[in-house]
């Protein structure tokens, strides 16, 4: 007599391109397109029938309205004056997007030369924060200003990056940098002292959360100019100052310049460990 693992053994291997009555049990749902997505999709569910089957009325209202709620939160604001390009895709829902400082800095005409005469259209340099170490600029062109400011929105808030803050309020070091012929100076203030700068450069810090420094803005204050290198010196991960291309050619001038020194860079440079000596 065969012992039961022999007969096991024995056994045919189930044939998985046929359907099974015992373990096939489905139950599926067609969801139609909607605001969040532009695709119909179909969800299937297995072994479990009654999950659709034992929705009540009341439960369907509910989960309806949630998934309404959800889709306002998440849903992107469109372009306004009858704008029919694509919204931009945003990282961030709704609701988030509302509480962010949003200062539209610069608004210009420029003007396009082409064979057939000239372009013209309007130029905006939008910056966006959070107020808490998050701060982006976004540039955007279009012949109307309200579309140029939207789509600058969009792409500051793409661009956003970090910025390392002492005690969150102020950097960490003395900083100074070059940008064509326009030179800043930043330096940290204690706490309650405010920030005393440039305009252009109280927006973008405002934004950015630092509360206490003073600025220094020599040579050419061209405000595209000072926001760009005020930029280059918050954002960390720019290449070393005069650094080229990597094949023998002179380096862009916005690539140059580090960003800003944080806590673990001047840990390095003193060798030992900066401690906090605050107690409130």
């Amino acid at each position: 007599m065969r012992a039961p693992s022999q007969i096991a053994y024995d056994l045919p291997f189930p044939d998985i391109s046929k359907p099974n009555p015992l373990l096939d049990l489905a139950d599926h749902r067609q969801f139609p397109p909607s605001k969040v997505s532009p695709f119909a999709s179909r969800v299937v569910v297995r072994n479990d029938p009654s999950l659709f089957a034992a929705d009540a009325s009341d439960a369907k209202d509910g989960s309806k309205q949630e998934r309404e709620e959800g889709e306002e939160e998440d849903e992107v604001p469109e372009k306004e004056n009858g704008d029919n390009d694509h919204a931009p895709i945003l990282p961030l829902s709704r609701r988030e997007l509302d509480k962010l400082h949003r200062f539209p800095l610069i608004t210009r005409r420029v003007t396009q030369q082409t064979g057939k005469g000239k372009i013209h259209r309007r130029g905006v340099l939008v910056v966006v924060g959070n107020g808490d170490g998050l701060v982006g600029y976004g540039e955007a062109k279009h012949d109307d200003a309200t579309r140029a400011t939207n789509r600058a929105f969009a792409m500051a808030v793409r661009n956003m990056d970090y910025v390392d803050r002492f005690e969150g309020r102020t950097t960490w070091t003395e900083m100074s940098s070059k940008l064509g012929a326009t030179r800043i100076i930043l330096r940290p203030r204690p706490v309650g002292f405010g920030l005393h700068c440039n305009p252009n450069i109280h927006q973008v810090l405002k934004a950015a959360g630092i509360k206490d420094i003073s600025a220094k803005v020599w040579g050419s204050r061209n405000p595209l100019n000072v926001i760009k290198l005020l930029f280059r010196m918050l954002h960390a991960g720019n290449a070393p100052l005069a650094m080229g291309n990597g094949i023998g050619g002179p380096g862009r001038k916005l690539d140059k310049g580090s960003g800003v020194r944080g806590k673990q860079e001047i840990e390095l440079e003193r060798g030992r460990k900066l401690l906090n000596l605050r107690t409130q």
